[in-house]
């Protein structure tokens, strides 16, 4: 996978919108991600650009919210001819079949988690049957989260086990990679 040579994290305890945000722009664009590479801060620098960009008037202090987040997706996402929207998690009888759908077109999905108040971004990068991988930018690794446990709010390894809200593509039938 493309981004065990990034080796990003986030650099702070608030960064972890902006660094979604930047490893989702290099899985969507080659060149961005050739010039995070050839930089020898490999994308850290980046995340406060990106932070400073989208956050205008909501407090960095609090981190990004989800239409912040959007907006930092449809800049990487636009060129391709497709926008991001975000979608509040709906609870066990989310079937998730948008998420699963966009990341199966190689299209990453955000996803916010927490426990009781949302707290932490991730980033879904890939689908295996019931498992997602997702990229956890606190320690820059991409771990596997089973799709019930999603849907029951039961999530291990992200930090927090309960989603809140997800950043995805419009519907589209095109793939990222086209």
């Amino acid at each position: 996978m493309k981004l065990a040579a990034l080796r990003l994290r986030q650099r702070d305890g608030v960064t972890c919108g902006p660094t979604v945000a930047v490893v989702a722009g290099a899985l969507l664009d080659a060149d961005y991600l050739a010039a995070l590479l050839e930089s020898d801060t490999h994308g850290v620098d980046e995340q406060a650009r990106v932070h400073a960009e989208v956050n205008r008037v909501w407090p960095r202090r609090l981190g990004m919210t989800p239409r912040g987040l959007v907006r930092a997706l449809n800049a990487y996402s636009a060129g391709k001819g497709v926008r991001y929207r975000w979608r509040r998690f709906r609870g066990k009888r989310d079937e998730l079949s948008d998420v699963i759908a966009a990341v199966d077109s190689r299209w990453p999905v955000a996803m916010l988690v927490g426990r009781v108040i949302p707290r932490h971004w991730v980033l879904i990068v890939d689908a295996d049957g019931q498992e997602l991988l997702c990229y956890e930018p606190s320690s820059g690794e991409v771990r596997t989260v089973d799709v019930d446990a999603v849907r029951r709010a039961r999530l291990t390894g992200l930090g927090y086990p309960r989603p809140f809200a997800f950043v995805l593509p419009r519907k589209s039938t095109r793939s990222a990679t086209t």
